[in-house]
């Protein structure tokens, strides 16, 4: 089930993948030069070394507030960029929580493109049938329903105002994943809708919401929270919650506080509060904050600033991880973490909501919601299942009958 790559490391097949905001002008003439993987075992500051990597290879990112040069057909194209959750929390010195469920991930990943000659792209050989087993919860609807009942006790004693809880699944599979993950990538409302694969794994993404973006010298995010079906009934309902509302404006109040440390004094500002957006079937409550970047930012300090992502943690933030440290009995993995493109004046990242992660054998998911003092712990339950529900279909597509007899068993 796996293939070997450009590089010649064992990769998994189905290496057209098309990172989240890579220009689409590019993608036939884009060729990969150079990666780099960072695990915890490697140590050093992986924001850093992201940092002096990408400068190694023609893009300096030490000053962000700088004049770029332009697109250069004849040089980089520019980078994907990927960060884990728990890489985001090492950055900020918070506990990293669980183990990530597929080893073979790396914590951070950057991976430089150039361009090369045009060439039609050879047809893919015919591969196993795609196959996906029956799904393996992490926690239980009760197990998922006392961890938010421990969240709203630990707002109750005034330990936090709010925290992020992620419940996570995984599926055996067969055949080849990435049209699958291509599948996912492409769910209506994806903005960061795409695929990365390395040695052993791949990640798929319909994420529509931006943890930060560079762009005419602003710092850009768009915090989304607050969800209902999709529907008039559902849109109203959301616009009416003052539970959505206060848990929406907590996070706002979070991520000016983020782009504040990175940005020139009084510059930041919320542009929408409050939007109403559509992601698949269901109604999702997005603001806009941005800020002017600060004389001096290297991507590093930014990377600091804004990883992980509020939406995906909590208030206060550190607070909030260490308590999602103590809950969640499965690493977050490829979700909750940034993934993207980065150019010569563009950064554009990604929050992997909305997103699987593949290895050798094995399908990853994950899901959750911000949990308040007005949360209930059922409605909390039922609405991870609804923003799973879209992932999961778009994976399952094709997929062959459990009962047929040349596919792996659906047990883990």
């Amino acid at each position: 089930m796996r293939a070997n790559g450009p590089d010649g490391v064992e990769a998994l097949p189905g290496l057209g993948v098309d990172p989240p905001g890579a220009p689409a002008g590019c993608r036939r003439v884009r060729v990969e030069r150079a990666r780099w993987e960072w695990r915890p075992t490697d140590g050093g500051d992986p924001a850093v070394r992201v940092e002096e990597f990408l400068a190694a290879y023609g893009l300096p990112l030490h000053d962000l507030a700088r004049p770029a040069p332009g697109h250069d057909p004849a040089g980089v194209c520019g980078a994907a960029l990927y960060v884990s959750a728990a890489a985001g929390a090492a950055l900020v010195g918070a506990p990293a929580g669980a183990a990530n469920p597929a080893p073979a991930l790396p914590e951070v990943a950057v991976v430089v493109y150039g361009h090369g000659p045009a060439a039609p792209q050879p047809a893919a050989p015919p591969g196993a049938p795609w196959w996906l087993g029956d799904w393996a919860e992490s926690w239980t609807p009760r197990q998922h329903a006392d961890a938010v009942a421990s969240v709203r006790a630990a707002i109750g004693r005034g330990d936090v105002y709010q925290v992020n809880v992620v419940g996570h699944a995984r599926a055996r599979y067969a055949g080849d994943p990435l049209p699958a993950l291509g599948r996912l990538a492409a769910l209506p409302g994806a903005r960061y809708g795409g695929t990365l694969t390395g040695a052993g794994w791949a990640i798929g993404c319909a994420s529509p919401e931006t943890l930060v973006e560079l762009a005419a010298g602003r710092l850009i995010t768009r915090p989304i929270k607050g969800t209902r079906p999709a529907t008039v009934a559902g849109r109203a309902e959301l616009l009416a919650s003052a539970k959505e509302r206060a848990e929406h404006v907590m996070i706002v109040d979070l991520e000016r506080n983020d782009l504040a440390r990175v940005a020139r004094t009084g510059s930041v500002r919320v542009d929408e509060l409050f939007a109403v957006r559509r992601w698949c079937d269901l109604w999702q409550a997005e603001s806009t904050v941005s800020a002017a970047v600060a004389e001096g930012l290297g991507l590093a300090d930014l990377l600091r600033a804004v990883c992980p992502g509020g939406s995906v943690t909590g208030a206060p933030k550190l607070a909030a991880l260490d308590r999602i440290a103590a809950l969640e009995p499965i690493g977050r993995g490829a979700s909750m973490g940034a993934l993207g493109w980065i150019a010569p004046g563009r950064i554009d990242l990604g929050l992997t909501i909305r997103t699987a992660a593949v290895d050798a054998d094995r399908v990853h998911v994950w899901a959750g919601g911000g949990i308040t003092w007005g949360s209930d712990p059922d409605a909390e339950v039922a609405e991870a299942a609804a923003k799973s529900a879209p992932v999961r279909a778009a994976l399952a597509a094709h997929r062959m009958p459990a009962a047929d007899a040349s596919a792996p068993t659906a047990t883990d």
